[in-house]
């Protein structure tokens, strides 16, 4: 009954409970208002993540609906607002011309399935592990791919077929100066420059939407000829979830754990950003990952591709004075009222004016302030940002973050063994008081102390056997260990061959202070097997200089005439 009890109430930490209705509750105005400017927000960007992942905009809008309402009802954030981004449309952009709708909707459930087992892993609390540099670094590169991703459409020339983003970049430039159309390029700056110069001027209006309306208005006006998106169904679009054989099945885990990988980190990211602009929230990030991971299970049963948190959106919902779950709802709601009336209204945006919106939405993700002050605080700092984020434009997203984690784990591990020193102590203050000076002289002349301080791990503990290789002839070498941080088997094992060297040499070893916590790898790999039989491990250096003391007397090397 036990192990049934444990398991009930784990699945129940990651349902919704009676705080969420009562904060529903409290100011339920606020957060109506908050939702309906979240969904003006929202409508253009899934629109054009939609269009961008190669899923048409009608699977943009189902997924900011079904995601949204699920997210929202069911994640570990009372201000989350959930949907299409733009970094999983980069992820997804590869699987759409690989294997088609069929597959970006599986990646999607699988990625939906990865999740919730996260959940139940109580993985969420290590994503707070992931460096500051990685998360600007990939931000950054992110930002750059969106953008170079709508160039084509910016410049109204066919989407190239190149794997590669910068390559495809080249070809549509080219494709652009060989015959040029400024009537779509007109349209993209214009909606850019609304919308980033209307955030700075009045933040509060959304101007995505009203250069949106603006730029078809036009489109229409004077009947150019620009790409427009296809024409949305007057509902939602009927779920299409195809059977695959299981080669194709097995190819996909793949893809399905990048894209459950990269909608942890999102998905967190942006509930640790509300929680920053907020006093008293408070993510949980185990229930987030739970209700992410039922978004995308239920997001692709409607058409809809993989969903996150979305910071934007997210953002603006804080400031537009949301204080619950109900906000996030409200914006899934509106964007379904939309989409049963005002589909074929929608179906005449201009794909230029998305690219605007999209270009714009990825300048704005930049916080050159952040990047600045990232690259200027140390040295190691700038290089994981910039491979992160030139891998995340060169390579992809999954892959950017596997560089950027393991450089600046490398780098960490560098830094964290530069601290670590071998340094020869002196042993005066820790002899006995009562002999004279002559014995005092004759021990310091037999007997050298070596401190360690810091980790005795992989990377540094070499260094130590180096160290102590070069030791001068003495009859003793006391090693005080009562400031090592931490022992792994590499260490060890290395101390031990240091200690077997010295041996070698004549030298008797004695071993002090040890932690508590050491004893264990030590006593595993038989480091202190021998010492410690022959009463050569001691608690503390005075006890380590009296029995050394003593075995010196017992060899005649001082003479017991110095005894008092």
């Amino acid at each position: 009954m036990k192990p049934i009890g444990r398991s009930w109430r784990q699945v129940r930490s990651l349902l919704p409970g009676r705080a969420d209705l009562a904060a529903i509750r409290r100011q339920p105005r606020r957060d109506l208002l908050a939702g309906l400017t979240v969904a003006v927000v929202a409508l253009p960007l899934a629109l054009g993540f939609g269009v961008a992942s190669g899923m048409g905009a009608e699977a943009g809008l189902a997924t900011a609906i079904v995601a949204g309402a699920v997210a929202a009802v069911f994640g570990g954030s009372n201000l989350q607002v959930s949907g299409p981004t733009g970094a999983m449309t980069v992820v997804l952009v590869p699987i759409t011309a690989q294997y088609g709708a069929t597959g970006v909707l599986t990646v999607g459930l699988l990625a939906g399935l990865l999740l919730v087992a996260l959940a139940f892993a109580r993985a969420g609390r290590y994503m707070r592990y992931v460096p500051a540099p990685v998360v600007e670094g990939f931000t950054f590169g992110i930002a750059c791919v969106i953008g170079l991703q709508q160039i084509p459409n910016a410049l109204g020339v066919p989407k190239p077929e190149a794997d590669q983003i910068l390559l495809a970049t080249w070809h549509a430039m080219r494709g652009f100066v060989g015959a040029p159309n400024w009537a779509p390029a007109g349209i993209t700056v214009g909606v850019a420059a609304v919308m980033l110069l209307g955030a700075r001027w009045k933040p509060a209006i959304p101007f995505s939407i009203l250069a949106v309306i603006a730029a078809t208005i036009v489109t229409e006006a004077l009947e150019l000829d620009a790409q427009t998106i296809g024409a949305l169904p007057a509902g939602l679009p009927a779920p299409s979830l195809g059977f695959l054989d299981p080669d194709t099945l097995t190819a996909l885990l793949a893809p399905a754990l990048a894209v459950a990988t990269l909608a942890a980190l999102e998905s967190l990211l942006s509930a640790s950003v509300a929680d920053g602009m907020t006093v008293e929230q408070r993510h949980d990030p185990d229930r987030e990952l739970f209700g992410q991971g039922l978004a995308n299970i239920a997001a692709p049963l409607f058409g809809g591709v993989p969903a996150t948190g979305a910071i934007a959106r997210t953002a603006v919902n804080v400031r537009s004075g949301a204080s619950s779950r109900l906000a996030a709802l409200t914006h899934a709601a509106i964007l379904a009222l939309i989409v049963l009336a005002a589909a074929p209204l929608v179906s005449r945006v201009p794909l230029a004016a998305l690219a605007g919106v999209l270009i714009a939405t990825a300048i704005r993700m930049v916080e050159v302030g952040s990047l600045k002050a990232m690259a200027r605080a140390t040295r190691s700092d700038a290089v994981v940002l910039v491979l992160t984020a030139a891998a995340t434009v060169a390579l992809d997203l999954v892959y950017a973050v596997i560089i950027g984690l393991i450089v600046a784990g490398t780098l960490a591990l560098r830094a964290v063994a530069k601290d670590a020193r071998l340094d020869q102590v002196d042993v005066t203050p820790d002899l006995p008081d009562a002999h004279g000076e002559a014995e005092h002289k004759l021990l310091t002349e037999h007997i050298v102390a070596y401190r360690i301080d810091g980790p005795l791990f992989f990377a540094a503990a070499h260094r130590f056997l180096l160290e102590l290789a070069d030791v001068a002839d003495v009859s003793v070498v006391i090693l005080r260990m009562s400031r090592v941080t931490t022992i792994d088997a590499s260490g060890a094992l290395i101390l031990k061959d240091a200690i077997e060297k010295l041996e070698g040499r004549g030298i008797t070893v004695y071993v002090s202070g040890i932690r508590d916590g050491h004893h264990r790898p030590l006593q595993a790999l038989g480091v202190l097997t021998r010492l410690d039989n022959a009463g050569r491990v001691l608690p503390t250096t005075p006890d380590a200089i009296k029995a050394a003391r003593d075995m010196l007397q017992t060899n005649g090397a001082i003479p017991t005439q110095l005894q008092p």
